[in-house]
C-alpha cells in the first residue's frame, strides 16, 4: 500500500489552508496544475475525495477534515524534531549524559557549575555510581562521557588524564597515630580500615598497596560512599583511606585528620572517559575541552590531543 509523502502532506496542507489551489500554488512556488495533480495523487492514494467544489468555492469533505487535523500533528512533531535535532547541534542548549564515580563527585560538581556558568542552556544529566557502573553505561553507550580514576585496559576507551587525585590515610583526630609526625606502614597492619565496595576504584588501590608491601588490609566495615565512611571514622569505627580532595570540609572543621603515613599519598589520577568509537555532540565535546582546558583559559582554546592511556600500574 502507498503512503502519503510529506510533500503530498505540505501539499494538502496548503490547499486546506487556503481553500484555493492558486493561493496553494502561490505559496508553494508550483503551478496551480502541479497542485492539482499533487491532490488526485493524494485522493488515488486514499481512496476518497478530499475537497469538493460547490460553484466557485471549495470546502474540505469529512475525509479531508481527518486528513488535515492528522496532517497538522505530523507536521507538528516534524518541526519540533527539527527544533529539537538543532538544539542538539548547538552547544548552548544540547544535552551532556554524564557519568562519574563517587570520589570524583565532590570535583565534578564545581566543574559542572562553572561549565553551566558559560553555557546556561545545557541540560545536565548527571550519574554518580562506583567504578563498575560507570564503566558498564560506557560499554551500553548509555552515556556520553565518564570521569573516573582507573581506566581498565581492552575496553576500546578514550581517556586523558586532567587531574591528580591523591589517596590519604584518615583518623579521628584524637587518634594516637594523629599525634605522631611519622607514622610507619607496619603501624597500620593492626588497625582495622572501612572500606568501600567491591569494584570501587579507592578500594583496588588500597589493596594494591598493601600487597604490594606483603601486608593484609585489615577490613572492620564495608560501605558504600565516602560520606558513610568519613562518617564511621569520626565515630572512631576505624581508619579509612579517601581522597584528599574530598575532605576539605572535615579538615577544616578538624573532624578528621590525616596521617602522616611513609609511602603516601597513594598518587592516582582523574580521567575524562569515553569509548573511542562514540561521535561526540558539539555539547560533550565542549564539556570535555573545558574539563581539560587549564583554569582560566577560554572555551575557544584548541583541543587538547587526546590519547589512549592504560590502566595505572599499582604503587610501587
Amino acid at each position: 500500500m502507498r503512503r502519503l509523502t510529506l510533500r503530498q502532506f505540505r501539499v494538502f496542507e496548503a490547499v486546506a489552508r487556503h481553500l484555493s489551489f492558486s493561493r496553494a500554488a502561490e505559496e508553494l512556488h508550483l503551478s496551480q496544475p502541479a497542485v492539482s495533480m499533487q491532490m488526485r495523487g493524494i485522493e488515488v492514494i486514499l481512496g476518497m475525495p478530499l475537497t469538493e467544489q460547490l460553484g466557485k468555492k471549495i470546502f474540505l469533505t469529512e475525509a479531508g477534515r481527518e486528513v488535515l487535523h492528522a496532517s497538522q500533528a505530523i507536521t507538528a512533531r516534524l518541526d519540533d524534531l527539527q527544533h529539537n535535532l538543532a538544539q542538539l547541534q548547538s552547544v548552548d542548549s544540547g544535552r551532556l549524559n554524564l557519568a562519574v564515580t563517587t570520589t570524583v563527585n565532590a570535583v565534578v560538581t564545581g566543574i559542572l557549575a562553572r561549565f553551566r556558568g558559560r553555557h546556561p542552556g545545557v541540560s545536565i544529566h548527571l550519574d554518580v555510581s562506583n567504578r563498575e557502573s560507570v564503566l558498564n553505561q560506557l560499554a551500553t553507550n548509555r552515556i556520553d562521557l565518564a570521569i573516573m580514576g582507573q581506566v581498565p585496559d581492552g575496553l576500546d576507551l578514550e581517556a586523558i588524564r586532567f587531574m591528580d587525585n591523591p589517596l590519604v590515610v584518615i583518623a579521628p583526630p584524637d587518634h594516637p597515630l594523629a599525634r605522631r609526625k611519622k607514622v610507619s606502614i607496619d603501624d597500620l597492619a593492626t588497625e582495622p580500615f572501612l572500606v568501600r565496595e567491591a569494584g570501587s576504584g579507592t578500594r583496588g588501590a588500597m589493596a594494591r598497596f598493601f600487597d604490594a608491601r606483603g601486608l593484609a588490609l585489615r577490613t572492620s566495615m564495608e560501605m558504600s560512599s565516602n560520606e558513610a565512611i568519613k562518617q564511621a571514622v569520626q565515630a572512631g569505627l576505624g581508619l579509612g583511606i579517601l581522597s584528599l580532595q574530598t575532605l576539605e570540609q572535615e579538615l577544616t572543621l578538624q573532624r578528621l585528620a590525616v596521617l602522616a603515613v611513609e609511602d603516601f599519598p597513594i598518587m592516582r589520577h582523574w580521567y575524562v572517559v569515553h569509548r573511542i568509537d562514540k561521535r561526540l555532540s558539539p555539547v560533550s565535546q565542549a564539556f570535555k575541552t573545558f574539563v581539560l582546558q587549564p583554569v582560566g583559559q577560554p572555551d575557544e582554546a584548541a583541543t587538547p590531543h587526546s590519547e589512549r592511556l592504560r590502566p595505572e600500574r599499582p604503587a610501587p
